[in-house]
């Protein structure tokens, strides 16, 4: 099957026109900190790593883990291999973190001296509520029995213990039943010398997903043996990767193209690159409909099939969407529009029997739309006689010797100096993809363009973990629906201005959200943390002195200054504290009473 392109659907209903602004608040939040008996296990960089890819899979690595299955409970290696969790019921009295589980050097394996003092760091995936997926940092994964791991009685048993080569970071796991088999769907991320790649860096990224399964049909309880193995390989570490529940696919969002290279260690035969699909909008036809418009309103001239009546025209308009077919067949344009419409300032009228002409009554006034519906090029558009004349007349200056022609011409120049770092987007445009398991090729495929990659984070556990991009000066969170193929990925929450706000920090680190979405948090290389709050509604009356109106809510900015001078190495948040790790610390900020 060729990928098609799609398109993510924005839900209105979730953006805040009216946002004006944080307000900095000066409200103490209460911070405790837990020394640690031993440093957290960070491998620097080597000077071979000396790549950007290498800075962002290990250089810029969260050591902290959150336990989405319960909540306030967080997981870190120390430098001695011992696995440590610290869950917190009372603030004013925590623990030491306690010790889970001990990794050891597998005595089975013979250390390689070509290798050298390769090694990463420890990696830690919690893949259910009782199970666990854990990288010693060496090439070995270990799949862990955790039992109820709210119950500190239980021990973390291993059931699956095996080297897969070159050393490797944990990106996701899940287990879930096939056919009353047990297995698990491991992803591993490696940065590997590419013997082809002459021109750059001489790395490529590989991408494993493995598939670990029972083996109690066989009649060896409590065994696990690798069933699959699939190799990607692409030019850059993804911002995200993740596997859908039941293994049935895979999705990855990466500024450059990955492709399938190995199956069970046997090379993929690359076929010949399939036209793209693009849902009819790229093959060359006659338009469909036809659409003009002035900064008021939007004119629409759908072409109908000949014999069609009044009594058949099928016309479904809200507010954001709009339907134009005829009954019992397939929509001839349906689709979101671009901006709001006034649907009872809306109206349609039969042309010549031939077409149907529609008129939209534009909510906001002013704009003009660059399309009519969301990602539907079956139309043409048509600029009207006064649209033309004043484009002639702005671009006159361009064909013409005199100066005096130019109207900005005593505008000052725009100096690309005088911008900051929030006004701009990344040059490299990331892609969306949607691997299918069975046939390992993408069918779903989305262009990014400038919606910026902002973070990851797991909101509910049943689920896959959520995306955030910039849209605009917003942060839009997504949530993958793989259980719906037309849907597959749903805007769900927004953090008004947040995209603008985090490029404005040029040295942060790691960003995250509360799992339900009441603040997020951006935390720097050192010391600092932001807390950026959903508005919420005042208990005083507050007026806006330069517009004369009252403001009903307000939304939070606090700031924290941590009492270390370590590096930040981890950042998790919970719906009532944010986990903060330092070399020598972990620091609980208690932001919700």
């Amino acid at each position: 099957m060729a990928a098609s392109n799609y398109t993510l659907k924005v839900n209105r209903q979730l953006l805040d026109p009216s946002f004006e602004s944080y307000r900095l608040s000066l409200d103490t939040i209460p911070t405790y900190n837990v020394e640690l008996d031993a440093g957290v296990g960070e491998i620097k960089l080597k000077d071979s790593q000396y790549t950007l890819e290498h800075v962002r899979a290990f250089g810029m690595y969260n050591y902290l883990h959150i336990d989405p299955w319960y909540e306030d409970s967080v997981y870190f290696v120390d430098c001695k291999g011992r696995l440590l969790n610290l869950t917190v019921t009372l603030d004013t009295a925590l623990g030491k973190p306690r010790e889970v589980f001990s990794m050891t050097p597998d005595p089975s394996v013979t250390p390689d001296p070509s290798r050298g003092e390769e090694r990463l760091c420890a990696s830690l995936s919690l893949t259910s509520a009782t199970w666990a997926a854990l990288s010693d940092g060496s090439g070995r994964l270990l799949l862990l029995r955790t039992g109820r791991r709210k119950e500190a009685s239980h021990t973390w048993e291993p059931l699956f213990s095996e080297t897969l080569g070159e050393p490797f970071t944990i990106l996701h796991s899940l287990a879930h039943l096939t056919s009353g088999v047990h297995a698990i769907e491991v992803l591993l991320l490696r940065i590997q010398k590419d013997s082809e790649e002459d021109r750059g860096s001489g790395f490529s990224v590989s991408l494993e997903w493995i598939t670990v399964s029972s083996t109690a049909e066989q009649g060896r309880k409590n065994e696990y043996e690798v069933r699959k193995r699939r190799v990607l390989r692409g030019k850059c570490v993804p911002h995200y990767a993740a596997v859908e529940p039941q293994g049935t696919g895979l999705m990855l969002l990466a500024e450059k193209p990955f492709v399938v290279t190995h199956v069970d260690g046997q090379p993929v035969e690359r076929a010949a690159a399939e036209p793209m699909e693009t849902d009819a909008s790229s093959q060359t036809q006659d338009p469909i409909y036809f659409w003009q418009q002035t900064s008021e309103d939007v004119t629409v001239s759908v072409r109908m099939p000949p014999g069609f009546s009044r009594d058949m025209v099928d016309f479904r308009l809200t507010g954001d969407s709009v339907r134009v077919g005829v009954q019992g067949h397939a929509p001839l344009l349906e689709g979101l529009l671009q901006a709001p419409v006034d649907p009872e300032a809306s109206a349609w009228i039969i042309r010549d029997n031939k077409s149907l002409e529609v008129t939209l009554q534009k909510r906001d006034q002013g704009p003009m739309w660059p399309e009519l519906v969301v990602g539907d090029r079956r139309g043409e558009f048509l600029i009207s006689e006064e649209q033309a004349a004043l484009l002639n007349e702005r671009l006159t200056h361009l064909t013409t010797e005199d100066m005096n022609a130019d109207p900005d011409k005593d505008k000052p120049p725009c100096d690309s100096q005088e911008l900051e770092d929030c006004d701009g987007f990344p040059e490299d445009s990331s892609s969306l993809v949607r691997f299918d398991r069975d046939t390992l090729k993408p069918t779903h495929v989305v262009n990014l363009g400038s919606n910026q990659f902002l973070f990851s984070v797991a909101v509910n556990p049943a689920d896959m973990p959520c995306f955030c991009l910039r849209y605009d000066v917003d942060a839009l969170l997504w949530q993958p629906r793989p259980e719906q193929p037309s849907h597959l990925w749903e805007h769900i929450a927004t953090f008004d201005a947040l995209g603008y706000v985090q490029a404005s920090k040029r040295d942060k680190k790691f960003a995250t959200c509360a799992p339900n979405f009441s603040y997020a948090a951006l935390g720097e290389c050192l010391r600092r943390v932001f807390l950026y709050w959903q508005p919420a509604p005042l208990q005083t009356v507050l007026f806006n002195r330069k517009q004369g109106r009252q403001v009903g809510q307000v939304a939070k900015q606090q700031v924290v200054s941590l009492e270390s001078n370590d590096t930040i190495l981890g950042f998790q948040a919970s719906n009532e504290r944010l986990f903060v790790l330092t070399s020598n610390n972990l620091f609980v900020l208690k932001v919700s009473n």
